[in-house]
């Protein structure tokens, strides 16, 4: 059996290099990811601008005995259209353009305004170019604002806008094929007969690619019968992933291997030292990266969690960042483990400046209850020793809560 970061290579070694980009307008662009280096077509500020509301001056003619004459106003989107010259002041606001020949902003709090004179009552400002934010302090015309690869958070967004882009070139969103098999499930909102269940895995795998950015197609569940998964198999020539849920061991009612084979797949493994989720496999149809995933719900989960949304992401950007796990302290002692590591279902919870990490008492692959009431999956190795309360561990958070 291969080891999870063996088998996490793998799986990833398989994504290509990014998708082809299209352009959306950014108002369609939120969480996608820049298919290029966005660079600034405008300066931001274009113009020197007050960084506070009072009065634009030359920081020379300042003195507490010294009124200047008030010669106008600069506000935002209307400047001063003139030149200040020596003892001369204009009213101006934030964010207003600094008028000609200005080189500082006296705050109005250490000012008083007499009809068309400006005094000076406080310390006013100690150099020249105090409360000026100069052109181009953000940024400049030609500037890289965004990297190739950088997911497009709403602040990005926003510097792209103030960069002066109205749309962006954005990797396209991976085309994912579901394949859910078994003659037991029938579709969620649908009465199961009496030797049927709800085909859970469906909506709760869909509903991770989604949220990681993927393009989900999903044709509905197959029965137990080679063939007819061999020709879905077929038809999902235009996925970039292939996903079958179910179906993926050796019994005799599971199909999914062989039809692979049959429909031209190569298979390179299907087994992982882990639990939940020890029979998933790994292959290639084609172009598309074929994933097995078990149809235990959690084992789906788990699978789906720690291999299917890395090479998500991966497709997605050629940078993504790795799952980023950390480090608390165990809430009760565990027993040894086995020979393979176990993600077991988790809470997590601040405790001081630490986390306090509780595994939930049941951890059966088949149950639900335990897997939505858990923010974690908490890591005891393979062939770990007993571990006390109090003991470190290290978890990966859901982001659920």
């Amino acid at each position: 059996m291969l080891s999870v970061p063996d088998a996490l290579a793998r799986v990833l070694a398989l994504a290509p290099q990014p998708l082809a980009c299209e352009t959306v307008p950014l108002s369609d662009a939120l969480d996608r990811h820049a298919a290029a280096d966005v660079t600034a077509l405008l300066t931001q500020p274009p113009f020197a601008a007050a960084a506070m509301d009072g009065y634009a001056v030359r920081f020379a003619d300042l003195a507490p005995d010294h009124p200047l004459r008030l010669i106008g106003e600069s506000a935002a989107g209307r400047r001063y259209p003139g030149h200040l010259g020596p003892g001369e002041a204009v009213r101006i606001f934030t964010g207003a353009p600094l008028p000609d020949g200005a080189d500082t902003v006296v705050v109005q709090e250490d000012t008083r305004a007499d009809g068309s004179r400006v005094i000076l009552t406080g310390d006013g400002p100690g150099a020249p170019g105090r409360h000026i934010r100069a052109a181009g302090l953000d940024f400049c015309a030609g500037d890289t604002l965004i990297r190739a690869g950088d997911r497009l958070t709403p602040a990005r967004l926003g510097l792209a806008a103030a960069g002066g882009h109205a749309a962006l070139p954005v990797a396209r969103r991976p085309r994912v094929t579901l394949l859910s098999t078994g003659d037991e499930l029938v579709p969620a909102g649908q009465t199961p007969g009496p030797d049927q269940i709800v085909n859970s895995n469906g909506i709760m795998l869909a509903a991770l690619l989604r949220q990681a950015g993927a393009e989900v197609r999903d044709p509905g569940i197959l029965p137990d019968r080679p063939e007819v998964i061999r020709d879905a198999i077929a038809a999902s020539s235009e996925a970039d992933i292939l996903v079958t849920v179910g179906g993926a061991s050796v019994g005799d009612h599971d199909h999914v291997q062989a039809a692979l084979l049959a429909a031209g797949a190569d298979i390179d493994f299907w087994k992982i030292a882990m639990r939940p989720g020890k029979p998933m496999m790994l292959g290639q149809r084609g172009r598309a990266v074929v994933l097995g995933l078990p149809g235990n719900p959690v084992s789906a989960f788990v699978c789906a969690r720690l291999f299917l949304l890395p090479l998500v992401r991966r497709f997605l950007s050629p940078h993504a960042p790795a799952d980023r796990w950390l480090t608390g302290r165990l809430d009760a002692p565990l027993k040894p483990n086995g020979e393979r590591d176990h993600f077991m279902r988790a809470r997590v919870e601040r405790d001081g400046g630490g986390w306090r990490v509780t595994p939930l008492g049941q951890q059966d692959s088949s149950l639900l209850v335990p897997l939505a009431a858990a923010n974690a999956l908490a890591l005891h190795p393979a062939h770990a020793p007993g571990r006390p309360a109090g003991a470190e561990i290290r978890f990966l958070p859901l982001g659920d809560d």
